[in-house]
């Protein structure tokens, strides 16, 4: 009887993420009948049947989901023991998939990019823009080997590596830009625009306004920061816009861009990555260089809170 192979677990775990031949033959670069090939092969090696065949997807059957779940952990301990080659060769190389939550990703990964570039140049950045969860499952999942989100994530697993904050800086219509700062409160009763249900930043708004999920649901949305600020210019509402994002979002709407009284909402953003991944030192030296081209973008000292300067002169809301 033949063994089970590395090639047969990539491709059984390449099936059981996409749920279908096509996408999966797609995702491991064969054709759908060889992939079909090895997965026959494999149940013919285990002696049972893993898979239920449709014609437009695939299930899993209960063992095949048992199955599925211990072929990751092999992967990704398989994965983790060939980064160990890589922390011989001195300077950090090969692929480094990084993922990057979207409040984040348009303000900050041009610069990381071009910095991480300069410091390794042996490095194959591989970037994904995604929620927080999806980040978080593919890291659990040995599909990422870092992400950059919102602190905590308070996952086991995972190491979180603080890097800086930043405030939440008020948005309005351009005519509002000598009204004062409204409060917490007020800001509740206002026509509050926030980002789509998964983005952690809409979570933070609402947290800081006080306003439960059910009433958020009957508030407009967006699919970014960006539809946000033009809806706001166009006189439709207000919203709370992550002070990196300012100078870009703003700078091609008629808004004005308030600082909130105290305490002013913020956020703490950070690395995260497996506590097995043999690359902690390093992910450590690639935490420092996202720091310090943070650093720079939004204009503040890490935990200081202060707003960096917007692409609006803000109204005053005191010190």
């Amino acid at each position: 009887m033949n063994n089970i192979s590395m090639k047969h677990l990539r491709y059984f775990e390449a099936l059981a993420r996409h749920g279908h031949f096509g996408r999966a033959a797609e995702a491991c670069a064969i054709s759908q009948p060889a992939l079909s090939l090895q997965m026959k092969e494999l149940e013919h090696i285990l002696g049972t049947p893993l898979i239920e065949r449709g014609t437009r997807q695939v299930r899993l059957t209960a063992l095949g989901e048992a199955f599925a779940a211990r072929a990751r952990d092999i992967l990704r301990a398989v994965d983790e023991l060939a980064l160990l080659g890589h922390m011989a060769e001195g300077p950090l190389t090969g692929p480094l998939r990084i993922g990057v939550i979207p409040t984040v990703a348009p303000y900050l990964l041009p610069g990381v990019v071009k910095a991480l570039s300069a410091r390794f140049p042996g490095l194959d950045l591989r970037p994904r823009e995604a929620i927080t969860r999806l980040l978080i499952d593919d890291l659990t999942k040995g599909r990422m080997d870092t992400a950059i989100v919102a602190l905590p994530v308070s996952e086991p697993m995972l190491v979180e590596m603080p890097l800086f904050s930043e405030e939440f800086l008020l948005v309005r219509p351009g005519e509002d830009a000598l009204k004062p700062a409204p409060s917490a409160e007020m800001l509740g009763e206002m026509r509050l625009l926030l980002l789509d249900e998964g983005h952690c930043f809409r979570d933070q708004a609402l947290s800081y306004c006080k306003m439960s999920a059910s009433v958020a649901r009957d508030m407009m949305e967006g699919s970014s920061l960006a539809t946000l600020v033009q809806m706001v210019g166009a006189g439709i509402g207000v919203t709370l816009v992550p002070q990196m994002a300012i100078p870009i979002e703003t700078r091609s709407a008629s808004v004005s861009v308030t600082r909130l009284a105290p305490p002013r909402p913020s956020r703490k953003i950070g690395m995260i990555w497996r506590k097995t991944n043999p690359l902690g030192d390093r992910l450590e030296q690639v935490g420092a260089i996202v720091r310090d081209v943070a650093l720079a973008t939004i204009g503040t000292e890490t935990g200081s809170g202060s707003a960096a300067s917007a692409a609006r002169r803000p109204a005053s809301a005191g010190p």
